[in-house]
């Protein structure tokens, strides 16, 4: 499973008319209905009604509001659990995930009509939740810089969750809305391996590099944690694997890591299903073993694991660190069964 050939660097003045300028790699649509399943990729730029989402009670997570200015992802992780929402749209949870994707155009107005609201009370808002505010579509698109601003002019707490290290072009703003309210930054790296980057996330710049990023955001007196997620079976989860991705993360300078064993919904089972069968069968037994029973890993293979990164995290000098005031991942408890899967439902984008 090759990259996805989308261009990085695109000019803010490209030529011709806007129906026709590059959107990282992704064009604007047809006037007809979007065909499943095709090879085309599409930036699909919508007006959204709402931009501030709140999240059901019964999910279980540690924030209650999120914000998500696109909807599909072309980071292109074949493992993400949020694939399962486009099939909302009638489109695929595989290929359509990666590559149609929904822009909310009007975001950074709509939001700071909502955070003007009488009825909004300030309270923390989460981004990076399902999708990644800093694909690749945002390089042209610059909703997170508008986002930012509007939530810094209204000292609004806010964190955010990324793979991406386009958000180094935004520290300016961070670090402005830092001294009004609090901001968390949190970076994903379930590894440090290349060669399995480039497999299961053939859309995002590269572990190192996203470990660039936290070392910029501690530098800048912000802190950064990291979101060692996630785990897989048989591709990550060795102890020399384990030992080398924590020491990886703990000499960038993270404030904080906190690990989490790969789960598999529906949506995200079947295309990981695939890339197993096509690029390494031989793990296609264990992982029957392991997720037989639902969506998470046996509660004793995840503790293992989770034994292992706090192992490592002693010898490399993090064992003692408290987790962030405003860190917040996507489940307050790592150990989970499926019989939990409910309470901790991905959320809906729209």
């Amino acid at each position: 499973m090759g990259a996805p050939q989308l261009p990085l660097g695109l000019s803010e003045g490209a030529s011709g008319s806007p129906e026709q300028r590059p959107r990282a790699g992704l064009r604007l649509p047809d006037p007809v209905p979007i065909e499943a399943g095709s090879d085309e990729a599409y930036a699909i730029e919508i007006q959204a009604k709402s931009i501030i989402n709140r999240v059901p009670g019964e999910a279980r997570v540690p924030f209650g509001w999120t914000i998500n200015p696109f909807r599909g992802c072309t980071h292109s992780c074949i493992y993400c659990f949020a694939r399962r929402t486009h099939q909302y749209l009638d489109l695929d949870s595989g290929h359509d995930f990666d590559s149609k994707i929904v822009v909310k155009v009007n975001a950074g107005a709509l939001l700071r009509r909502e955070l003007a609201a009488p009825g909004w009370r300030g309270e923390a808002i989460a981004m990076g939740t399902n999708t990644d505010p800093y694909q690749r579509p945002e390089g042209r698109y610059r909703l997170m810089r508008e986002i930012i601003a509007a939530l810094r002019d209204r000292a609004n707490p806010f964190s955010i969750l990324t793979k991406g290290t386009l958000i180094l072009r935004d520290l300016d703003l961070i670090s402005e809305a830092a001294e009004v309210a609090k901001v968390s930054v949190a970076v994903s790296v379930g590894s440090v391996n290349e060669a399995l980057w480039r497999e299961v996330e053939p859309g995002t710049p590269s572990p190192l590099r996203r470990l660039d990023v936290v070392r910029r955001f501690t530098e800048a007196g912000i802190g950064c944690s990291v979101l060692m997620a996630p785990i897989l079976p048989g591709l990550s989860d060795s102890p020399e694997q384990i030992d080398e991705t924590v020491a990886a993360i703990a000499e960038a300078g993270a404030t904080n890591l906190t690990p989490i064993v790969l789960h598999l919904r529906s949506g995200a089972r079947e295309w990981f299903q695939q890339w197993l069968s096509a690029r390494r069968p031989d793990l296609l037994p264990l992982y029957e073993r392991l997720y037989c029973n639902g969506a998470y890993a046996p509660k004793w293979y995840q503790r293992e694991v989770l034994q292992l990164v706090e192992q490592a995290k002693e010898r490399h000098g993090m064992a003692r660190q408290q987790r962030s005031e405003n860190f917040r991942t996507q489940q307050e408890n790592p150990l989970q069964s499926d019989a939990d899967r409910d309470s901790t439902r991905q959320l809906a984008l729209l």
